[in-house]
């Protein structure tokens, strides 16, 4: 196993795409390392001179080198050998680092769960100051927000036959999942549908609420460690990301539709039961009744996102 960095540069990072012919700005080997930086947000969303915040010289040079894109500013990808069509790529979020002491949250006012309802006529964008060493934020009015970061966006490259893809939507290569389960500690499992694979990742998050209902979260600049692992051949039973941690499994469903995506996230769930314990459709569909929690991962990225969980020690043999 190898260890590599890679920095957030104009030539490491884009704006807002996945795409099966990205060329890849990093190369590495099944079962290596990398850390990852990244950084949110474009010039309108900058903290003021004055402020007291930080912005990283890094941050301004992407900026100046105005690259074309929109929404968010992703590093990446980086090719994994081995890593072929019907694989499933496994990313085991090793470490999460604070990369700014600011962050910043915006409301637009015909987007997010309740578009149209606040009387502004253009963005509001707060600016709120990141304690690095205490891991937490202090909210204009005095609140103190304990942090637990986590990247909005991870993802691969989707199929071909989609061209390019944008990093608003989640969808089954992953993208802006925007799952706050998916912090220090947690493995997540994307299927593999290009050579490499192609990952990227983003959209920095200090801390959000499921929903993420105002359009966006503490957005921030994080550095992560992950290490990544080919399962070969494993895509054929699975059609969605999932993921876990030490102590539970998360299944996850996308649609524009919270009821439809709700289903989705519990089939999702009663298959991974089934691959685990030897019980049948009906009594996994049960035990999502009785102990599995769903919950609404955001409404706001047009395909809305929902995610189930289910503590991993129901599912030991009795």
């Amino acid at each position: 196993m190898s260890d590599h960095s890679l920095l957030a540069t104009p030539e490491t990072v884009h704006w807002g795409r996945f795409w099966s012919e990205h060329p890849p700005v990093l190369t590495i080997a099944d079962g290596d390392r990398a850390t990852i930086q990244t950084f949110s947000g474009r010039a309108t969303v900058l903290p003021p001179p004055d402020s007291g915040m930080t912005v990283a010289p890094e941050q301004h040079a992407i900026l100046e080198a105005d690259i074309p894109g929109q929404a968010h500013l992703l590093t990446g990808p980086i090719a994994i050998e081995g890593a072929m069509p019907g694989d499933v790529l496994k990313i085991n979020i090793e470490k999460i680092d604070l990369g700014a002491d600011w962050g910043f949250n915006v409301v637009r006012p015909a987007a997010g769960t309740l578009p149209g309802e606040f009387p502004v006529s253009t963005e509001t964008i707060t600016h709120i100051p990141i304690d690095i060493a205490a891991k937490t934020a202090r909210l204009p009015w005095g609140a103190i927000l304990p942090l637990n970061p986590f990247f909005g966006v991870m993802g691969v490259a989707p199929p071909a036959q989609w061209g390019e893809v944008t990093s608003i939507q989640p969808r089954l290569h992953g993208g802006n999942m925007d799952l706050k389960l998916l912090t220090e500690g947690a493995t997540l499992y994307l299927p593999v549908h290009t050579k490499g694979a192609l990952f990227s990742c983003g959209d920095g998050h200090g801390c959000q609420g499921d929903g993420e209902v105002c359009i966006t979260a503490l957005e921030t600049a994080l550095t992560g460690t992950f290490r990544f692992e080919v399962l070969k051949a494993a895509g054929a039973r699975m059609a969605l990301p999932r993921a876990e941690t030490a102590t539970e499994i998360i299944s996850m469903g996308f649609h524009a539709s919270l009821d439809t995506a709700l289903q989705i996230a519990l089939r999702e769930m009663i298959t991974m039961i089934r691959e685990r314990v030897d019980i049948s459709e009906t009594q996994a569909y049960q035990l999502c009744s009785l102990a599995a929690d769903f919950a609404v991962t955001q409404s706001v990225n047009q395909e809305k996102g929902v995610h189930g969980r289910l503590r991993k020690s129901l599912l030991a043999a009795g």
